[in-house]
């Protein structure tokens, strides 16, 4: 499982910065829950080798007791509870505040690992920016440089080295069955789905702990097929929540969705579907799940209604078209024998194993429906493909000038390889590979 590591802090000590700098892209999935900022980001970070998760929180402001300050520091300290690593960022140029004392108090109390990263040190000795923050009693403080990437790299890899490196787990997979991760948001009838996959007959159950805190993998057989389901975190009971941010964990759907072969996105019918669907939607197809979709609670919607919940998943949802749907009813059992067959379509589809002469085939008969655009003097050539890896299925494609292909006909390839094979349910990544120029050094 990949470790979380939290960005926490008072407002403009440069989280965001750093944020930035570890996922080397500015876009990153929102919590968008009502009532909460939208403060609150979440990306894939990879220093060599090594991938993380990290979470970008609001500024904490100590002593705050109501309005949008007191919703920011709730959703941070919901962060901390959920991070493997939590790094306290100050501000070397500010030098050590009261506020600064007060947080560090604050995160004491959390028990969690704790990493005291002291931003801003560019242009200065990291030892003398460092000094005066010894008296937070935390351990050393690490000085960095996030505008610049300066100290970063050493920073991740010294936190990293705490977390042993797992091995990959395509033979475990292959071994287990198609490994099934429920997510979606609060009250849309995850757990209610869960019950009624394992409620079925000739179904052998029993709970295993999963490797996140609060998530319960459990390993059930259907028709004589071994499956793990992921019962994601954050399914507590009513009586135990106190507040709306404790109902969905973002980061542990995130871990969930990392460690499935197929994720199923949950939606309700009876409720509008919310920025957080989209961006919970977004995160599957950017880690390159299969992918199912479940509308629940289906049962009771008149013609009327049905229509305009359809007409809702087509227009916020088109760019997961890939996906199969299905209206189902977790609480009756309605629909979810034909979901579990789509899920296990989309397995197969994703673990699909691709011919190299079929997929240069299938790339020629491309090229001659529709030649890639001109660009300048000269025209793209695609000369050969052949598969590059599994979960999502990735085809490396080999030519000339294939820097130059715009992004609408690398799309146009995407859907023709997808239908040529068959491969619904999936994502479908490519990789181009350009071949050099053998007259490119001759004046």
């Amino acid at each position: 499982m990949k470790p979380t590591l939290a960005l926490v802090g008072r407002p403009n000590v440069g989280k965001s910065t750093l944020f930035n700098r570890l996922t080397r892209s500015r876009d990153a999935l929102v919590a968008d829950i009502p009532g909460l900022t939208r403060d609150r980001h979440y990306g894939h970070g990879r220093i060599g080798g090594r991938p993380f998760l990290v979470v970008d929180t609001g500024g904490l402001e100590p002593g705050a007791r109501s309005g949008i300050f007191q919703e920011m520091a709730k959703q941070t300290l919901q962060a901390v509870a959920e991070a493997d690593a939590v790094l306290f960022l100050v501000d070397g140029r500010d030098g050590l505040t009261g506020e600064d004392r007060e947080i560090a108090a604050q995160l004491r109390k959390t028990g969690r690992p704790l990493w005291l990263v002291v931003n801003k040190s560019e242009g200065r000795s990291r030892e003398a920016v460092a000094a005066e923050f010894h008296e937070l009693g935390l351990g050393d403080p690490l000085a960095i440089a996030a505008a610049h990437g300066d100290g970063v790299n050493e920073l991740i890899d010294l936190i990293l080295e705490s977390f042993p490196e797992e091995p990959e787990r395509v033979a475990e997979q292959d071994n287990a069955g198609p490994r099934i991760a429920v997510v979606g948001r609060p009250n849309v009838g995850k757990s209610t789905l869960v019950n009624a996959i394992l409620g079925e007959e000739r179904v052998i159950a029993f709970d295993q702990p999963g490797t996140t805190r609060d998530s319960i993998y459990i390993e059930f057989e259907r028709a004589g097929r071994p499956y793990t389901l992921i019962d994601t975190a954050g399914l507590r009971k009513r009586g135990k929540v106190e507040a709306v941010e404790e109902k969905f964990s973002v980061v542990k759907s995130m871990q969930a969705i990392e460690d499935a072969n197929v994720a199923v996105l949950v939606l309700d019918a009876r409720q509008d579907i919310a920025e957080q669907d989209a961006h919970v939607g977004g995160f599957i197809l950017e880690a390159g799940r299969a992918l199912v979709v479940a509308v629940n609670k289906w049962d009771g919607l008149d013609d009327q209604q049905q229509a305009e919940v359809k007409r809702d998943l087509e227009r916020k949802l088109d760019f997961l078209s890939f996906a199969r749907v299905h209206y189902i009813s977790a609480l009756t059992g309605r629909g979810v024998d034909a979901l579990l067959a789509s899920v296990d379509a989309a397995y197969a589809a994703a673990m699909a194993k691709l011919p190299t002469p079929k997929l240069t085939r299938v790339l020629i008969q491309a090229t001659m429906r529709q030649q890639p655009p001109r660009t300048g003097m000269f025209r793209p050539k695609l000369r050969y493909a052949h598969q590059g890896g599994m979960n999502p299925p990735t085809i490396v494609i080999h030519g000339n000038q294939l820097g130059k292909l715009p992004d609408s006909y690398r799309r146009y390839l995407e859907r023709f390889f997808a239908e040529a094979f068959e491969l619904r349910g999936t994502p479908v990544r490519l990789q181009f590979r350009a071949g050099e120029n053998p007259y490119a050094k001759r004046k």
